[in-house]
């Protein structure tokens, strides 16, 4: 399978877009829901819903890979949205569906207030050492300063690693985090990867939105062989370094 390449300025996309908008509304208002005070997370997901409705004609969570079973689609866990998970766990014992566009009205609150109150300033005093980079490249989880600082020693020449992109063609027009190598869409996954013949020694870091995806494949790429895989935890929503859109 090929990557899929949605035009995000289609007439078809935009309409299925404002209905998606009108979905995710009447949603909210039946479950007493409100919307996440991260705008950018809320605009992300309905897109996503969007382009899985046109991919398989289901609101896929935008969240999760989907595969083909028995030549049908279906998405890891049975998430359409709202999924089940959510609604009986992640809302009760989180406060936010697990892709973040839906929270309690407890949980937005205290959002609104961290966001208000709070200014993440990203620092670097000193660089990292060449060893340093190395401890970090060994790790199966990283977070968004981690990465940043790796990049950044990428950049110097004191690092090698590949940084893949697992969403979608369309997410990654939207954005993608600058020194991004490659998309490898998880819609094709196993073909692009194979494609992309990358040496399965070599240092290699997954992102996707809010790190469900690229998890699923990094445990795959690891079944597969692939001897250091990491993973951007909380995706792209998380990272604070340079986008590219």
């Amino acid at each position: 399978m090929s990557m899929i390449k949605i035009d995000m300025n289609s007439e078809e996309f935009q309409n299925e877009l404002a209905k998606t908008v009108k979905f995710t509304d009447k949603v909210i208002k039946q479950f007493g829901w409100e919307y996440n005070p991260q705008i950018e997370v809320n605009e992300g997901v309905q897109m996503g819903l969007a382009r899985n409705k046109m991919m398989y004609n289901k609101r896929f969570c935008p969240c999760f890979m989907v595969e083909e079973v028995d030549g049908k689609a279906r998405s890891v866990d049975d998430r359409i949205c709202p999924c089940k998970p959510a609604i009986e766990h992640e809302m009760v014992e989180i406060g936010a569906c697990h892709c973040g566009i839906f929270c309690t009205p407890e949980y937005a609150a205290a959002k609104r207030k961290e966001m208000n109150i709070e200014e993440v300033v990203h620092t670097h005093s000193r660089g990292l050492s060449a060893d340093e980079c190395q401890e970090l490249l060994q790790k199966n989880d990283l977070d968004g300063d981690e990465l940043a600082a790796l990049i950044e020693a990428k950049e110097l020449g004191m690092v090698s690693f590949q940084l893949i992109d697992v969403r979608e063609h369309m997410e990654w027009e939207m954005g993608h985090i600058k020194g991004a190598d490659m998309l490898i869409p998880t819609s094709a996954f196993f073909n692009l990867l194979d494609e992309a013949k990358l040496d399965k020694s070599e240092a290699i870091i997954l992102y996707c939105h809010v790190g469900s995806r690229s998890l699923h494949c990094q445990r795959i790429m690891n079944d597969m062989g692939y001897t250091h895989v990491g993973n951007l935890v909380h995706g792209i929503v998380s990272y604070s370094g340079e986008i590219v859109k």
